[in-house]
């Protein structure tokens, strides 16, 4: 496919303005403000809405294919959070808009926070937080905060093996070091191990749960009573939080921090560098540390409470990116309490459904009932074929590749999530397909091999890419071949 650059023709038009009927002006800005000629193509209308629509037709999403990216929750977005969000008393305020003007907006925030209160069990929440590396980042400024407060100097966090990269980040970022926990052979934390580490150092500890294996800390009272009598806070990262809505509560085990990702949890677009939010909810005796501003209902009026004086400040400009807030306010409304109980039942139906299907050809590390996702492992392909050929391989079929090589724990991890939102016949299809990569794996390895053989880039030389990427372009265009 031609870039736009090379279908251009000198003196092609795509739009035509109207004759200028204001006086024309010369050296209004001084000479050294000026751009110079801007290099654009020069393409007619329907050339540039065939070169565009071509473009997108390359592209894969959640609204034409299905997208089993275990971890990231990539469910359907129903397109009522979008005419929501795109209502104009939402899409066309303006961020400083005076708090008697924006009513309405306060109202949806507020009402939000409330919501997943309720959902979580947690006393108090935050919507600043941009993403949910953002949600712990600002868990951990929290932490800090805490003991600071109490006059206690902690240094160390511990964190599982299983855990999401971006948490050792977030702990280095507030001054913290990282002590590793290990996972006993059924996946979980292995509770002895952490109570060896665990000392008057150990400020907290970050939790996935269900962790990144797909499987609940059945443990989780035990840990939580140890951390709790040492001292140390709670923190969950509530990125699978899609398992458990309407089932049970991350507050009623004991989590003393959470953040919630409404761009997976609740259908909310994300993924390609788009906006997210990871709302941020913790207990009674952490809500001062919050950050501020707060949205308050007073006096049958919503306000924004600047008096805050122990909270960790700002974290980001006004109150989060309100669009999403606005969609995520939606889909829980639009389901209610019963709808939002079927999403949890059904996103770990769904999981284990898959999963029953395919331990009979795949092997399973960890066999036992899952949460909204589960692993598995190229042990038992054939002929040299790894899990990234099969994940290559897949993309053949209109199937995006789910998450691989995570968690590290495991050897040639394939983290499968479908999601609530997928009927039984995708789910039975994507078996279907995984069956035939299993036999092609014995019969033509050399296929899937070579896969992907129908997108418009094939494989890749991996190593190659990282070792010598291509950073800048110089005086040329380079079109890989």
């Amino acid at each position: 496919m031609k870039l736009i650059f090379e279908i251009s023709k000198k003196g092609r038009k795509a739009v035509q303005f109207p004759e200028l009927d204001v006086p024309e002006q010369e050296n209004l800005l001084p000479q050294d403000l000026l751009r110079g000629e801007l290099e654009l193509p020069e393409v007619s209308e329907v050339d540039i809405i065939r070169h565009y629509t071509a473009l997108s037709r390359r592209n894969f999403g959640v609204d034409n294919g299905f997208y089993p990216l275990g971890s990231c929750t990539m469910k359907y977005n129903p397109k009522i959070n979008e005419d929501s969000a795109r209502l104009n008393g939402f899409a066309q305020l303006h961020p400083y808009t005076p708090e008697n003007l924006s009513q309405g907006a306060l109202q949806i925030m507020y009402e939000l926070e409330q919501y997943l209160m309720e959902i979580t069990g947690m006393d108090q929440f935050t919507l600043q937080p941009a993403a949910g590396s953002h949600g712990e980042l600002t868990g951990m400024m929290i932490v800090k905060k805490y003991f600071e407060g109490i006059n206690e100097k902690r240094s160390k966090i511990l964190i599982p093996d299983s855990a999401h990269g971006t948490n050792p980040a977030s702990v280095t970022l507030c001054g913290f070091e990282s002590v590793e926990v290990k996972s006993n052979d059924k996946g979980e934390i292995d509770l002895e191990d952490l109570k060896s580490k665990l000392n008057k150092d150990v400020a907290a500890i970050m939790l996935t749960n269900p962790n990144t294996l797909g499987l609940f800390e059945t443990q989780i009272l035990e840990i939580t009573k140890a951390m709790h009598q040492n001292g140390s806070l709670v923190y969950m990262d509530g990125a699978n939080l899609n398992a458990m809505v309407g089932i049970t509560k991350p507050g009623d085990f004991g989590i003393d921090i959470l953040h919630v990702n409404l761009h997976k949890t609740f259908s909310t677009p994300h993924g390609g560098g788009g906006p997210g939010s990871g709302p941020v909810g913790v207990t009674k005796e952490l809500s001062r540390f919050l950050p501020r501003p707060k949205i308050e209902f007073i006096d049958n009026k919503y306000k924004i409470n600047y008096n805050m004086p122990d909270s960790i400040g700002r974290v980001r400009a006004f109150y989060g990116n309100f669009g999403i807030l606005v969609r995520a306010y939606t889909y829980i409304r639009s389901n209610g309490f019963e709808g939002i109980r079927a999403v949890g039942e059904n996103s770990v139906l769904n999981a284990n459904y898959l999963l029953s299907k395919l331990k009979k050809h795949y092997h399973v590390p960890f066999n036992r009932i899952c949460q909204h996702e589960f692993i598995l492992t190229d042990k038992n392909l054939s002929n040299g074929v790894t899990t990234n050929d099969l994940a290559k391989r897949l993309l053949d079929f209109g199937v995006h590749a789910p998450t691989i090589y995570f968690p590290l724990i495991v050897h040639g991890a394939i983290m499968i999530e479908p999601t609530e939102t997928e009927s039984k016949e995708t789910l039975d299809r994507f078996a279907e397909i995984m069956m035939k990569i299993k036999e092609e794996s014995e019969k033509e390895p050399e296929t899937v091999k070579a896969a992907p053989l129908a997108t418009p880039v094939s494989k890749l030389d991996n190593v190659l890419a990282a070792r010598k990427p291509v950073l800048k372009f110089e005086d040329k265009i380079i079109i890989p071949q």
